[in-house]
């Protein structure tokens, strides 16, 4: 189960001291599983998609009309949220390795004990952001029908020997391939997160410039992410009727599409699996979030979603976007987030990252949650990952 149980009446409250009383006796997964922490201003209803069963969408509803567009309410990726073990090896790996920026680093608003860890480009733009759940202690996932299986960013196409190297030089095995004319490594993090580099000149975006990695080879953002998904149809029928994206090429059993974006590239490609259903954990993607442009079109692809039988959550503010969740019809769990207000509401740019920021509902109990949390620091990468 990778969410908690919802209490009929909404009034579980998270029991603190207890927690700290007996931490580490009570597993990080056990406590994020079994108890409900409270959410500021939100009402019952706001944490819906904190449930694990799946809602029964009406496909008959789903499919009767066509005619109904989300025009420019979807317009790319926004994020992609994984579910990790070691805070500390995740930040090594992505700011280290990957030379990403550390943008942010925060908590689990809904389980403030443990991190919720940020990256991406200089700005923390969106479609750019990767994103953690260190729960450290919880089990390990499997890759299959139902999950997003492998999170693609994108390089020069120069660049792919360079990173197989890099790579190589920190004990990361890579393999090499063709797809759709453009060479795609392959690689898993320290949690067996599958993750890819696609080579493209395709994508204009600067990336992020930092000390780690040179600059000619920086990795620009998201490429795209990989579904796995028992049947294609009924996802395909989402993304291209209701979430603004267009099919742009099938090969060998996959079938790619792609929003309306500036960066010219972020994919969604859709592989029907039918060998074994994943299962979530330390290892997989959370969820995926995709981007609108600001409340209002948020506001109104909810409206469409739940005029075709979808069942999104209220709109729940994230400090840094505004968002809603539901489930496509393979059960992946989708977000869409709002552009703003971004990640310079309470740290100014250039000190992004660099001291744990709480929403002010949390704040209160800073120092507790400073005490659960595990220390993480990130001195030693210049020295241990140029």
């Amino acid at each position: 189960m990778l969410f908690p149980r919802r209490n009929s009446n909404c009034t579980t409250n998270f029991d603190w001291q207890y927690v700290l009383n007996h931490s580490p006796k009570i597993s990080r997964a056990n406590r994020y599983f079994h108890a409900i922490p409270p959410i500021a201003q939100s009402s019952c209803h706001a944490i819906r998609f904190l449930i694990i069963r799946r809602r029964s969408v009406n496909y008959s509803q789903l499919f009767q009309d066509t005619s109904m567009s989300s025009q420019h309410h979807i317009t790319g990726l926004h994020h992609v949220t994984t579910v990790a073990g070691n805070p500390q090896k995740n930040i090594d790996f992505y700011a280290g390795i990957l030379g990403l920026r550390f943008i942010k680093q925060t908590v689990n608003f809904d389980s403030p004990d443990v991190y919720h860890l940020y990256y991406g480009d200089y700005e923390g733009n969106p479609g750019t952001i990767m994103t953690s759940f260190p729960f450290g202690d919880i089990h390990q996932g499997k890759r299959g029908a139902g999950q997003a299986t492998a999170t693609q960013f994108s390089a020069s196409a120069s660049s792919i020997d360079y990173w197989a190297e890099r790579l190589q030089r920190f004990g990361i095995l890579s393999t090499r391939s063709t797809r759709f004319g453009e060479e795609v490594l392959s690689f898993v993090d320290y949690d067996g997160l599958g993750l890819e580099i696609t080579g493209t000149d395709a994508d204009k975006r600067a990336g992020y410039h930092g000390e780690l990695v040179e600059h000619e080879h920086s990795l620009k953002g998201f490429y795209g992410i990989t579904l796995n998904v028992a049947t294609d149809s009924p996802t395909l029928r989402l993304l291209t009727d209701y979430m603004n994206h267009t099919v742009t090429h099938q090969e060998n059993g996959r079938t790619r599409l792609r929003a309306a974006t500036d960066s010219g590239v972020e994919y969604i490609d859709l592989v029907e699996d039918r060998t074994q259903r994943g299962l979530g954990g330390n290892g997989t993607v959370h969820h995926i979030a995709f981007r609108t442009p600001d409340d209002e079109s948020q506001e109104e692809i909810r409206e469409i979603l739940l005029s075709v039988g979808y069942h999104p959550t209220p709109i729940i503010d994230r400090q840094y976007f505004h968002s809603i969740y539901f489930r496509e019809p393979n059960g992946i769990l989708f977000e869409i987030a709002t552009n703003p207000p971004g990640f310079t509401t309470d740290e100014a740019i250039e000190l992004l990252g660099t001291e744990l920021q709480l929403p002010a509902w949390h704040e209160p109990k800073r120092q507790m949650i400073q005490q659960l949390l595990e220390p993480i620091t990130t001195k030693h990468l210049t020295n241990d990952y140029r």
